[in-house]
């Protein structure tokens, strides 16, 4: 089941606990929303998570040996529905991961496939990993091609050099290995910034 399905469903059950004026059990959300594809051990799994997000969006109380048995609105519900419940926030979340994409991509805009397959198996911290390694591989790779570069340009072509401008090329590459080191060494920097940037506002 997606991430956007899912969120769904939690603001589904808190709209159903609206329209209740009492307390009722959790099966009747099971009766309701997902008989027969799916089990109740579900519904008391999505149940789990938005107590996780915020305990005071529902009001649960135990009985007849289970832990979550019947459940009730609570004065913070509402407010939380009309300003977009859990379909909003995922939203607004793929929206922050899709502009961070794009900066990491620069100006080649990824494919609507390469973004699938970042984001597909990723919880938060998942992507902020899978990212960075991109990232860093990205880095490494131009770094390789620039240093090849250098020691074809330096050694590799087939000329005869002088003992005096063998060791003028090879200072030259030295001196270029150290300013691709702080090339590479500021943009992981800039990643970095960005990745903190991104994972502040995930949390707020």
């Amino acid at each position: 089941m997606g991430e956007f399905f899912k969120a769904e469903l939690k603001d589904r059950f808190l709209q159903y606990a609206l329209e209740r004026k009492d307390y009722f059990e959790i099966q009747v959300l099971y009766d309701e929303f997902l008989r027969p594809n799916y089990s109740l051990h579900f519904v008391e799994k999505l149940i789990r998570e938005i107590r996780e997000y915020d305990s005071t969006l529902l009001d649960v109380m135990g009985g007849n040996g289970a832990e979550i048995f019947m459940l009730a609105s609570t004065p913070k519900t509402y407010p939380f529905i009309e300003q977009g419940g859990f379909k909003d926030m995922h939203v607004k979340e793929e929206e922050k991961w899709d502009v961070f994409l794009n900066q990491l991509s620069g100006n080649r805009k990824l494919s609507k496939d390469e973004k699938v397959l970042l984001k597909k198996n990723s919880t938060s911290h998942q992507k902020e990993k899978t990212l960075l390694v991109f990232l860093v591989s990205a880095i490494a790779i131009s770094f390789l091609f620039t240093l090849f570069s250098i020691l074809k340009n330096a050694f590799l072509e087939p000329e005869y050099v002088p003992l005096d401008e063998f060791e003028r090329k090879l200072e030259q590459v030295r001196l270029q290995h150290l300013q691709e080191n702080e090339r590479l060494s500021k943009e992981l920097k800039e990643a970095k910034v960005i990745i903190d940037s991104l994972r502040s506002g995930i949390q707020q």
